[in-house]
């Protein structure tokens, strides 16, 4: 891994820590744990993800609101899987 793929990875860590237990918990294990397994599509759509404000990301992380696309449901669900 080059040095600006490893500042990539960095920052989106970085982006996976919100400033609340659960938030912080959920996204940083996931990426620590699993990103690198995921395909490019899931990458993509776990960047996504880490857009969302910190009140919506919390309800899709808790099961409150579904994914209207499937391929982020399912990452939802390996997330909430961990």
């Amino acid at each position: 891994m080059g040095d600006d793929e490893r500042g990539k990875r960095a920052r989106l860590r970085w982006r996976c820590r919100r400033g609340t237990r659960e938030l912080d918990t959920l996204l940083v294990v996931f990426f620590d744990e699993r990103y690198e397994s995921l395909s490019a599509a899931d990458k993509q759509r776990f960047s996504q993800l880490l857009e969302l404000p910190d009140p919506d990301l919390h309800d899709y992380l808790m099961g409150w609101y579904e994914a209207a696309d499937p391929g982020m449901a399912r990452l939802l669900e390996r997330i909430r899987g961990l």
